[in-house]
């Protein structure tokens, strides 16, 4: 096999936090696939071919990506934020895994900056003691098991990042998930909604659990729940670097 195939993260947004080795991949892409937004993401160039789809795809978009690779392509799957973080890094492994014909075809992960690293960074250092990262999309895990999780984070007295909030498809999850962490005596925790971070329009916002509400989260939004010793110090937000 002559191809190689490329899972690449664009991190959060801004063209200043895609690493260098994730650019140098891009600009010997022969194909491009990926979630439309993200595809968009890369300037056009003679000799690239770009197969933007839908965001419910993966599976799709990582077999075709096997394909072209394997046909000798030098393809690159981009994500955003970090591929091996809720994204194509593991959509691609689960189609490799149902077609062993490809797997000599050499592959590489190119990290990326995540969602929660870059929010985590705006506004101080929310992630500065034991954190967890939980997706709060139900549509590849029954909510059962999602409130479970929260509940054992909570009781473990991990920060929280939350993933995929809130969308027009599921209005009512994020609102359940609060309920769960109040309901876990999380109120006073500090929690920081961080909205398109790295973008023209970023915006943070930081309030207490009990005044947090649903409306205030989208697709765009990564939630942080701060753990119970998290504090402010002026307008940053930051974890202990010790346990109480």
């Amino acid at each position: 096999m002559t191809g190689t195939l490329t899972i690449a993260g664009l991190g959060p947004g801004s063209d200043a936090l895609v690493t260098p080795e994730v650019t140098a991949a891009l600009a010997t892409a022969t194909d491009i696939l990926g979630y439309a937004p993200y595809v968009s993401r890369v300037p056009p160039r003679p000799g690239l071919t770009v197969h933007p789809s839908d965001n419910r795809e993966e599976l799709q978009r990582a077999s075709e990506a096997l394909r072209l690779a394997a046909e000798g392509g030098q393809v690159v799957v981009v994500s955003s934020g970090d591929p091996g973080v809720f994204a194509m890094a593991s959509a691609v492994f689960e189609a490799l895994e149902r077609a062993p014909q490809w797997r000599d075809l050499p592959i590489r992960v190119l990290p990326g900056v995540t969602a929660m690293l870059a929010a985590a960074a705006r506004a101080g250092a929310p992630l500065g003691h034991d954190f967890c990262a939980i997706n709060l999309s139900d549509n590849l895990k029954p909510w059962a098991v999602i409130e479970k999780r929260l509940r054992l984070a909570a009781e473990a007295d991990f920060a929280i990042a939350m993933y995929n909030p809130r969308s027009a498809s599921r209005p009512e999850g994020f609102g359940r998930a609060l309920a769960v962490l109040r309901e876990a005596g999380c109120g006073e925790r500090l929690v920081i909604f961080a909205r398109a971070i790295s973008a023209a329009d970023e915006k943070i916002v930081t309030v207490t659990l009990n005044e947090a509400r649903p409306e205030m989260a989208d697709m765009r939004t990564l939630v942080i729940v701060g753990n119970s010793q998290t504090r402010r110090v002026g307008r940053w937000i930051y974890a202990p670097r010790r346990a109480e």
